[in-house]
C-alpha cells in the first residue's frame, strides 16, 4: 500500500469523524466504573461479577482484532468502521433492555466486538493518509479523545442517572452511534489498495509481526502493564476510591472525572511535543525505558496510602504511565504499511486481552482476599500489589529484550 498523505484540512476533517466514534468507544469503555455502584445494588454483583462485567467489553473486543487486521488491509477503515458500529448499535440496545446479569454481560461483550474498530479503523487510515513523523502525534491525541470519552462518562453520567436512569443513557448513545455510521460513509475516503497480486504474496503475513523481536519485547507489556492500567482507569479506580478511601459514589464520579480531564490535557501537551523530543533523540524506546519505573513508583505510594490515596494519586499514577502508549505507534512504525492494520490489531489484542485478564483477576484476588479473611481496604491492596510486581517482571523481560 502506498502512502497518500492528504492535505491539512482533508486530514482534519477525517480525524474529526473517527475522534467522534472513538469518543463513543471510550465513553462505552468506562461508564461501568460510574454505574458500578447502581448496578452492583441492582443486580447483587460481587466484585468478581463487576470485574467480569466490564471486562466483557474487552472479551468481544480483544476477539475481533486479528480479523479486524486483515478486514482493515483489504477493505479499509470507513467499510469496516461503518459495518462494525452497526453490532454496537444491537449491543447498547440490547443492556438498556437487560433484566440480568446474563443480559448484561452478552450486550457488553456485542458493544466491544462493535467498537472494535473505532481505534484501530483510523490508526490504519493515519499511517496510509498522514507522515510518518505525525503517527505518534496521532495516537496521543486519539488517546485524548479517549480521555475525553472517559471524562463524559463520569460527572456528566453520574448527573444524568437521576433524571433519566441508566437504560435511557444507553438510548441516547446508541443514536449518536447512528450518527457516527452516516458520518463515516460520507466522509472517510474509500480505501484504494494499490498491492498487486505478487506484492500482496510478499508483503508480509501476521506471523512475521509475531516472530518480531521487537514485538515480542512487548507482548508482557502490552498484556499486564498497558492491560492493568486501562482496567485500573476504566473500573477498579472508582470503586477503591468508595470501598478503600471512603468517597461516595457523586465523589467517585467527580474523581474520575478531573482524573480523565486531567489525561486528556497530558495526551495533548503529549501529542504536540511528541515530534520534538523524538528529533532531540529521545525516541519511544528510551522515554519507556526511563519513564515506566516512575509509574511504578506511583502505584506503590498508593499501595502504600491505602485508605489515604484519592483522585490525585490516581491521576499521578496514570501521568506518569502515559509514556508507555508510545508502544502501540512504535510497533506500527516497525513493519511497512501493508502491515498497517494487522500489526497495530496485533498490539491491541494484547492490551485489550490484558484489561479483560486484569478488569477480571483484580477483583478475583480482592474476592479470595476477603474470602481468606482480610478486610475489604487490605483485599484492595494485596491485589493492587500482586499487579505492581506482575508490572515490574513485565519491564524487565522488556530491558533485557531491547538492550
Amino acid at each position: 500500500m502506498e502512502k497518500n498523505i492528504l492535505p491539512i484540512k482533508k486530514a482534519v476533517l477525517i480525524f474529526f469523524v473517527f475522534a467522534c466514534g472513538y469518543f463513543i468507544s471510550a465513553l462505552l469503555r468506562a461508564i461501568t466504573a460510574t454505574l458500578s455502584p447502581l448496578l452492583t445494588s441492582e443486580f447483587n454483583l460481587n466484585a468478581g461479577n463487576l470485574g467480569l462485567l466490564a471486562g466483557g467489553y474487552f472479551l468481544g473486543f480483544a476477539s475481533m482484532q486479528i480479523p479486524l487486521g486483515y478486514l482493515l488491509d483489504k477493505y479499509g477503515p470507513k467499510k469496516i468502521v461503518s459495518s462494525f458500529l452497526l453490532i454496537a448499535i444491537i449491543g447498547t440496545s440490547a443492556f438498556a433492555l437487560a433484566q440480568n446479569f446474563a443480559g448484561l454481560l452478552i450486550s457488553r461483550i456485542l458493544i466491544g466486538i462493535g467498537v472494535s474498530a473505532c481505534l484501530m479503523g483510523p490508526l490504519t487510515g493515519y499511517r496510509i493518509w498522514f507522515a510518518d513523523e505525525y503517527q505518534q502525534r496521532a495516537n496521543a491525541w486519539m488517546l485524548m479523545v479517549l480521555s475525553m470519552g472517559f471524562v463524559f462518562s463520569t460527572l456528566p453520567v453520574q448527573i444524568l442517572l437521576p433524571i433519566i436512569g441508566w437504560r435511557w443513557i444507553f438510548v441516547i448513545i446508541t443514536a449518536l452511534i447512528f450518527i457516527v455510521i452516516t458520518l463515516t460513509m460520507l466522509f472517510i475516503p474509500s480505501w484504494k489498495n494499490e498491492v498487486n497480486n505478487n506484492n500482496e504474496k510478499n508483503s508480509g503475513s501476521l506471523s512475521d509481526i509475531w516472530k518480531n523481536k521487537f514485538f515480542k519485547s512487548t507482548i508482557p507489556l502490552g498484556l499486564f502493564n498497558y492491560g492493568g492500567i486501562v482496567a485500573i482507569q476504566t473500573l477498579w479506580a472508582g470503586p477503591w476510591m468508595v470501598r478503600v478511601t471512603g468517597y461516595n459514589p457523586l465523589d467517585s464520579a467527580k474523581g474520575l472525572f478531573w482524573i480523565n480531564a486531567t489525561m486528556l490535557v497530558a495526551f495533548f501537551v503529549f501529542g504536540y511535543i511528541l515530534p520534538k523530543i523524538t528529533k532531540l533523540g529521545f525516541e519511544s524506546v528510551k522515554l519507556i525505558k526511563f519513564g515506566l519505573p516512575i509509574s511504578y513508583l506511583s502505584l506503590l505510594i498508593i499501595i502504600i496510602l491505602g485508605e489515604n490515596a484519592g483522585a490525585i494519586h490516581f491521576t499521578i499514577y496514570l501521568l506518569t504511565s502515559i509514556v508507555l502508549t508510545l508502544t502501540q505507534p512504535a510497533v506500527a512504525l516497525s513493519f511497512p504499511t501493508s502491515l498497517a492494520g494487522k500489526s497495530l490489531t496485533s498490539f491491541n489484542l494484547l492490551i485489550f486481552v490484558g484489561t479483560f485478564i486484569m478488569q477480571w483477576g483484580i477483583g478475583l484476588v480482592i474476592d479470595l482476599s476477603q474470602f481468606l479473611g482480610m478486610s475489604e481496604i487490605v483485599s484492595f491492596k494485596i491485589s493492587f500489589f500482586v499487579y505492581l510486581l506482575i508490572c515490574i517482571m513485565c519491564y524487565l523481560y522488556f530491558i533485557v529484550k531491547n538492550k
